[in-house]
C-alpha cells in the first residue's frame, strides 16, 4: 500500500516559469500570486474571470454588449449578444500538424491545417448540398478517425448539431440516442477493428437507419473494405449491395460527401447555440441527451487544456477514448490550443498492454491521457514505458485513481506529474483536477479547476472540509448544459441536478476536501456503502481487492436501506488460473479488516466471469444494487448499454 498523500512529484522553478497558467497570472496582473487565492477570485467573480478567459486567448467573435453571467442555477446565461463559432476557433490556424492518426494495424496519416481546412471546406459543401443547416443535427456511428473529426468541424461550422457514437455500440442503444434529436444526416462506417479482429457493422447501419425516420442522407465510408485494400476509406465508394436496403434517403460515400470544393465559412451563433449532444450512460432508462453551447465549451475547453494540462502550440495531445465518450470531445480541443491531437483507434490491451505507451513515443506525446483502469492494468503487467523523453504530463480519469497508480507512474516515469481528473459528460470537462504549479499526492487531486466553484456538502446540507461529502457546484460554469433535448420545460434538466439542494449542483460523486483545496474523490455516490453508520466510497474498497494478483476486477455492493442494515458483498472476476479458494477469501477479509476497517469486511465473497461496466467502461454498481434487491435484470439495466451484459444474470440473489 501506499500512503494517500505521499508526496510524488513537484514542480521546478523552470517548470513553473515555463507554465501557461504562470504567463496567464502575469498578463492578468498577479504574478506569483497562490492557486487558491486566484480560484477564489474566478468563483467569487465569475463574469470576471471568464472575460478575462476570453481577452486572454483572444476568441475569435463578437463579444456583444450584454452581461457576462445573468441569472442564477439552473437557468443561468453567459455572454448576452455575443457570437461566435467553435469551428472557427479551432480552424484559426493555417500552418503546422493539426492531427495524427493511428490505428490498431499500424497504418498512420498525418493532416496539416492547411489539409485539414480544405476537407472540412469540402465536406461543408457536401452537407450543404443535403440540405443541413443551422439547428439540424447530424449524428455519426464512427470510430475515433480523421473522418470524425472532418464532419464535426464541418457540421459545427454551419451552425448544425452533432451527435456521435461509437460504432461497437449496440443498434438499440444508438437508435436510442439518435432518435430522440432526429438527425437529417447519419455518417456510418461498414466496421472497425479491435483486438485484432474485424467487426462488420453494415447490417447495424442498416438498422439503424431504419429506425431513425428523420433520416434525408446516409454517408458511408467504408473503412473495413478501404483497409482491406491497403486505400485511404474516401477511395473506396460503398459496394450496392451494402446499401441499396438503406430506407430513408439517399446513400452516398464518404467521397461524394466530399467531392466538390466549397468555402471555408462559419455560422458565427450566439454562446448558448448547441454544439453537440452528448449523452449520459442510459443504463437505467433512455440516455439523457446533454445539449452544450458553442461559446461554453470554447472558454471551458481553452482554460482546461491550457491551465490544466498545460497545452499549447507545438504540444501533441493524446487520450484514450472513442467517439462515443465525452472524452473525444476534450481530446479534439486542444486544436483551439494549438496542439495537435493524435487519434487512436483500437484496443488498449493489443497487441500488449504496453501498446498506448508505444503510440505516445512513436509520435512524440507531451501529454498522455486514459482512464485509470489503464494505469492500473499497466502496473499489473509489469509494463515499462520507454522511449518517452518529450512526455511532461500524464492525466487519468473515468474513475479514481488509487494511491499505487500514482506511485506507479511516479516511479517509471520519473519527474513526470500524474494528474487524476474527475468531472463528467453533464460539463464535458474537469471541474477537480491539477495544474503544472502543484505538487502531486499519491491519491490525491491537488485542486479545483479555476471557475468551478466545489464544495463538499454534509446530508443537511452545509459546506465541509476534511470529511467526506456530497460533491456539488454552487455556481455556475460556461460548459453546464444548455439544455437537454426535447425537454422545453426543463424539468428533466431540473430534476437530474438540482433536486437534492435546490439553486445547487449536485453531481454525485463522494468528496473530500483538503483546507489547502486539494481533495480525494471516493466514488458515486449513490452507490455508498453504510455500515454502521459510517459512509465509505466503493474505491477505497476497489484500491485493496485489485490489489491482489489474483483479482482481475471487482465490485462491491451494500444491501442496505434506510433504516434497515443490509449485507455487503464482494464480487471478484478472477485472473487467468487463478481460483477463490478458502485461503483467498480469508487472505481478502484480513487485509480489508486491517488496512481499511472491520466495517470493510464483506459478508459474502463470489467469483464472477466479469463485472458489468457502461460502455465508456464504468462500474455499475447502482443496477447490480437494485437486481440484488428484487428488481428484475431487465429493468434493472438497458443492456444496450452496456459493453458486457451477458455478466448481469451472474448477480441475481
Amino acid at each position: 500500500m501506499v500512503a494517500e498523500g505521499a508526496l510524488l512529484w513537484e514542480p521546478t522553478g523552470e517548470i513553473v516559469a515555463r507554465a501557461h497558467l504562470t504567463r496567464y497570472l502575469e498578463w492578468l496582473g498577479r504574478p506569483g500570486a497562490a492557486y487558491e487565492e486566484v480560484w477564489q477570485w474566478s468563483v467569487d467573480d465569475p463574469a470576471a474571470f471568464w472575460s478575462s478567459v476570453w481577452d486572454y486567448f483572444g476568441v475569435v467573435g463578437e463579444r456583444g454588449d450584454g452581461p457576462v453571467l445573468s441569472g442564477t442555477m439552473p437557468d443561468a446565461t453567459w455572454f448576452t449578444g455575443s457570437s461566435l463559432n467553435y469551428a472557427e476557433n479551432a480552424l484559426r490556424r493555417t500552418d503546422g500538424t493539426a492531427l495524427v492518426f493511428v490505428s490498431e494495424d499500424g497504418a498512420r496519416r498525418e493532416m496539416s491545417y492547411a489539409e485539414l481546412r480544405e476537407e472540412v471546406a469540402r465536406v461543408r459543401a457536401g452537407l450543404v448540398r443535403l440540405g443541413v443547416g443551422r439547428g439540424d443535427r447530424v449524428a455519426a456511428y464512427l470510430p475515433n478517425i480523421p473522418q470524425a473529426l472532418i464532419a464535426f468541424l464541418a457540421t459545427a461550422s454551419l451552425g448544425a448539431i452533432w451527435s456521435a457514437g461509437s460504432p461497437d455500440f449496440g443498434v438499440p442503444s444508438v437508435i436510442d440516442r439518435f432518435k430522440q434529436i432526429e438527425p437529417k444526416v447519419l455518417i456510418a462506417v461498414d466496421g472497425y477493428r479491435y483486438n485484432g479482429k474485424d467487426f462488420d457493422r453494415t447490417a447495424a447501419v442498416n438498422e439503424i437507419a431504419a429506425g431513425l425516420p428523420s433520416l434525408r442522407a446516409t454517408v458511408w465510408i467504408p473503412y473495413l473494405a478501404a483497409a482491406a485494400e491497403g486505400r485511404p476509406p474516401q477511395e473506396a465508394e460503398p459496394a450496392t449491395q451494402t446499401t441499396r436496403e438503406l430506407p430513408h434517403g439517399d446513400v452516398i460515400g464518404w467521397e461524394g460527401l466530399r467531392a466538390e470544393e466549397g468555402p471555408l465559412e462559419f455560422e458565427r451563433v450566439p454562446f448558448g447555440h448547441p454544439l453537440w449532444i452528448l449523452y449520459s450512460s442510459g443504463t437505467t432508462g433512455l440516455p439523457k441527451p446533454i445539449v452544450h453551447g458553442h461559446g461554453g465549451i470554447v472558454l471551458e475547453h481553452l482554460k482546461s487544456l491550457s491551465f490544466h494540462q498545460d497545452l499549447g502550440e507545438g504540444d501533441v495531445f493524446f487520450w484514450y477514448t472513442t467517439t462515443g465518450w465525452m472524452m473525444w470531445n476534450y481530446l479534439v480541443g486542444a486544436l483551439l490550443v494549438g496542439a495537435t491531437p493524435v487519434l487512436y483507434d483500437g484496443s488498449a490491451g493489443y497487441p500488449s498492454p504496453a501498446v498506448l505507451w508505444r503510440i505516445a513515443a512513436a509520435e512524440g506525446v507531451t501529454y498522455f491521457g486514459t482512464g485509470a483502469p489503464y494505469i492500473m492494468a499497466s502496473m499489473k503487467a509489469g509494463v515499462v514505458p520507454e522511449g518517452l523523453e518529450r512526455l511532461r504530463g500524464v492525466g487519468s480519469t473515468g474513475s479514481p485513481l488509487p494511491p499505487e497508480g500514482f506511485a506507479w507512474v511516479a516511479e517509471q516515469l520519473p519527474g513526470v506529474p500524474v494528474g487524476s481528473f474527475s468531472g463528467g459528460t453533464d460539463v464535458c470537462t474537469g471541474f477537480v483536477g491539477a495544474t503544472p504549479l502543484h505538487p502531486i499526492r499519491a491519491g490525491v487531486i491537488p485542486c479545483r479547476s479555476l471557475g468551478a466553484k466545489v464544495e463538499s456538502f454534509d446530508p443537511e446540507g452545509r459546506p465541509v472540509v476534511g470529511e467526506v461529502g456530497e460533491l456539488v457546484l454552487t455556481a455556475p460554469m460556461p460548459s453546464m448544459p444548455v439544455m437537454f433535448w426535447n425537454d422545453p420545460g426543463g424539468e428533466r434538466y431540473r430534476d437530474s441536478y438540482f433536486d437534492v439542494y435546490p439553486g445547487v449542483w449536485r453531481h454525485g460523486d463522494w468528496i473530500k476536501l483538503n483546507d489547502d483545496g486539494s481533495c480525494v474523490i471516493y466514488g458515486r455516490s449513490d452507490s455508498t456503502l453504510n455500515r454502521g453508520g459510517v459512509r465509505m466510497g466503493t474505491s477505497e474498497f476497489y484500491r485493496v481487492v485489485e490489489r491482489f494478483g489474483e483479482v482481475a476486477d471487482s465490485l462491491v455492493i451494500d444491501t442496505g436501506q434506510l433504516g434497515q442494515e443490509g449485507r455487503l458483498l464482494l464480487y471478484v472476476t478472477l485472473a487467468e488460473g487463478a481460483e477463490l479458494t478458502p485461503e483467498l477469501e480469508q487472505e481478502l477479509r484480513t487485509t480489508l479488516r486491517k488496512e481499511l476497517s472491520p466495517r470493510h469486511v464483506p459478508d459474502e465473497i463470489h467469483a464472477v466471469p466479469g463485472i458489468p461496466r457502461t460502455l465508456s467502461g464504468k462500474k455499475l454498481e447502482v443496477p447490480v444494487r437494485k437486481i440484488l434487491l428484487g428488481t428484475p435484470v431487465e429493468q434493472a439495466a438497458n443492456p444496450d448499454a452496456m459493453a458486457n451484459p451477458e455478466v448481469l444474470r451472474y448477480f441475481t440473489p
